[in-house]
Order: structure tokens, then sequence, then C-alpha cells
């Protein structure tokens, strides 16, 4: 079994170079089947998760060309209009295959996705945008089908900001005739990538990033050639591991207004936070100050980046209280970070820490992504040596991390 072996490394200093988006490349691959032309993407980042969607996609019918970090997908004809059970299992951003089938088939059948086990996540608001858009949705034995004549615009409410079902809808509803109003939709930098690359393609999308988004239905979409934003996720990762370990480190291909949230926190923490134009330097003495942190939809702190904070705030010199309020599941790293000596105490959908500078290597094993990410975090400030399993999760959102952080000074390395 592959694992990451971490001993502390503190003093981190280099340049790092963030990656494309994996919550925007997934999404903008799906986005291939609603055109018979070809589609060239660049800056892809070389994921588990991106592997397992360019198989999906090929057996849907794709043409899928790989080199280095640039995709050339034609999807000429879709020969099954059924996504196979293997491969939605493995990923939950595979369900998003589904909008665009429907939308270019009139019909789409598929099944329950998987994908880290953070929470319940659940479809009906997807399935929701879809009746709306005049598809017949049922839901049976592990699956979804779902039928129409032809999807027509409507005026959707999402119940919750929901960013797969945004996106999802917005897919859909590209091809519909008339007029489509999504309100109280997803403002994510994602998501605005995403209509970027369908209006690229001859797509009527307007105001993507905001609360309302509008989508006039278009008969045809073409060929079309887009670049990948920056991983925001990545880039935060990275910064919260310089100031964890006292670093001087410069992360290089970011948008800064993508992190506000997280320089903010980082500054709070006592982080020296330098924003340019492509990328952001942070500069840290180890020293962390305590901050009270609460997970909201974008433009708020984003869940996906609290567990790397709880790893850097474990040694915070005061009581920290992290809110969780986007996934009720999300803090099965806590236990892995106790048994390094992280000082964590759950209080229904809060997390209290109580800083402490007495650390210790261990077994541990990544329970999700974002948790493979603070567990690193954690053996880098840790004495001794920490051993990761579940490694796999991470290799679904972080590409050559370990030679990523190599380059900066970690002693880290992969084991059999």
């Amino acid at each position: 079994m592959e694992k990451i072996i971490v001993r502390k490394s503190l003093g981190l200093n280099g340049n790092i170079r963030v990656d494309g988006s994996k919550n925007a490349i997934l999404p903008i691959l799906a986005a291939t089947l609603l055109t018979d032309e070809e589609c060239i993407i660049h800056d892809v980042p070389y994921l588990e998760d991106v592997q397992v969607m360019c198989k999906l996609l090929e057996s849907l019918g794709a043409n899928v060309e790989k080199t280095e970090n640039t995709l050339k997908i034609s999807v000429k004809n879709i020969k099954t209009c059924e996504a196979p059970y293997e491969l939605i299992s493995k990923m939950r951003a595979s369900f998003l295959v589904m909008g665009p089938l429907l939308a270019r088939c009139n019909s789409a059948k598929v099944y329950m996705p998987g994908g880290c086990a953070i929470g319940t996540r659940p479809i009906d608001l997807h399935l929701k945008g879809f009746k709306y858009l005049g598809a017949e949705v049922k839901s049976e034995s592990g699956y979804v089908n779902a039928v129409t004549e032809k999807l027509t615009g409507n005026d959707i409410y999402l119940d919750f900001p929901s960013v797969g079902a945004t996106e999802n809808i917005i897919m859909a509803a590209s091809l519909a005739v008339g007029e489509t109003i999504l309100e109280n939709a997803a403002e994510e930098p994602e998501i605005v990538d995403l209509a970027n690359f369908l209006n690229s393609m001859g797509a009527n999308i307007i105001g993507a990033g905001t609360k309302t988004i509008r989508i006039k239905g278009v008969n045809k979409l073409h060929k079309t050639e887009h670049t990948i934003i920056p991983d925001r996720i990545e880039a935060g990762t990275y910064m919260v591991l310089a100031a964890a370990t006292g670093g001087n480190v410069t992360i290089e291909n970011v948008v800064s207004s993508h992190l506000q949230p997280v320089i903010a926190k980082l500054r709070e923490a006592g982080a020296i936070v330098e924003e340019y134009d492509d990328k952001i330097k942070v500069v840290s003495n180890g020293n962390i100050k305590p901050v009270d942190i609460k997970t909201l939809p974008y433009p708020g702190f984003p869940t996906d980046m609290q567990a790397q904070f709880m790893a850097m705030l474990a040694i915070a010199e005061g009581t920290s209280i992290i809110h969780e309020t986007i996934f009720e599941n999300r803090f099965m790293h806590a236990s892995e970070l106790s048994r390094m000596g992280a000082n964590v105490k759950i209080e229904g959908s809060s997390a209290i820490l109580k800083g402490s500078s007495k650390l210790s290597g261990a077994k541990v094993k990544a329970t999700d992504l974002r948790a493979g990410a603070a567990l690193i975090i954690e053996g880098l400030i840790a004495d001794g040596e920490t051993e990761i399993t579940e490694v796999y999760h991470i290799k679904r959102g972080y590409a050559n991390i370990i030679e990523k952080l190599q380059n900066i000074g970690a002693n880290i390395h992969y084991e059999e």
C-alpha cells in the first residue's frame, strides 16, 4: 500500500506553481459533451479525478487526446446516454455529465455519484432544475433516469447555492428552448470559468459569479479553446503550509481575488501575505495566533480550506473555533490530527482547538481529499515521522504535491 512519509520541515523556502483548478476542469470536461466539434483545453491538472472524468467521456463516445497539460476532446457522436456505475461511483463530480447528456440526447441515465465521504451532498437540487427545464426525472435502484422531448427554459430558484446544481443547470439550459433565469445560484470562480467556456462555444450566459444567472438557449455550440483558471484551493493549501512551517514561500499562477477569505485569516493568524498580479508571497515566523472561522458559500471562507487551517491552528497560541456550515461530516480529520497531539474537541458543527506546541508524528490516514492535505501540514510541523495512508484521496486534488514540496525543502516522499 502506497503511503506518504513526512518529517518535520520548518522554514520552507522557494516557489510553487499552482496548477489549473480541479473544481473548474471537471464541469468543463462534462460540458464538452454539448458539442460535436473539438474542444482544446489548456493548463489541465494531472489528477486522478481528471483521469476518471476522461474515461467517463470516452465511455460515452468521446475521443480524448492528451498532450502534457492540454486535452483535445471531440464528441462527434454520443454512443450511449448511460454513464457506467464503475466510473460514476468513484467521483462526485461525475454526475455533472447528466445535464449535458439530457441537453444533447434528450435522455440520460446516471448512477448515484461517489467521492469523498464528507457529507450527503444530495443531488435533489440538480434534479429539481432538470424538472423545471421540462424533463421527466425518476430515481430508482441507485440511478437517475431523465427524459424529455426538448428542454425548455424556465425560472429556477435554488434552495441552497449548490455549485454542482448551478453547473448542471447552466449546461442543460444552454441548449434549451428559450431563457432560463437561475436564482440563488452559486457564485464561485469555477462557475464563471464554466460560463466563459460555454460562451466561447456560442452559449448566451449572463451573470455568472452573481446570484442571478440568465441563460438564453441556443441551437448549437461549436468548437473552442480555453485555459483553466488557477486552483484557489491548491494555492490556499500552500499558503497555509508556508505560514504553519514558518516559511517564506511564493505561490505562482494565482488569482488573489479568489483567495481573499484565506488571505484575511492568514493575516489574522500573524502571517505576512503579499499580493502581486499573478502570485502571492507568504512569510511567517511560525508563531500562529488563534482565529475563528466559519465556512460559507463563496465569497465566504471555503469549506475546502477548513481542514488545512485546523492543522495550522493546532499550534496556535490560544483557542480557535471553526464552524462548519456546508457539510455535516467534514470533521473526520480531527481524530487523525488528535493522534498527532492536536487538542481538538468536536461539538456538533463546531471544532474547538486549544493550541499546543507538542505535536508528534504518528500513523494516520487521509479520510478525504482536504484531510490528506491537512495531515501533510501537520506532519511538517510535528516532531518525528508521520506516515499517511489512503493517499489516493490526496492524488485526487493535488498534482505532483510531493515533488513541489520537496523543491521548497520539505522532507517528504512516497513509500510502498
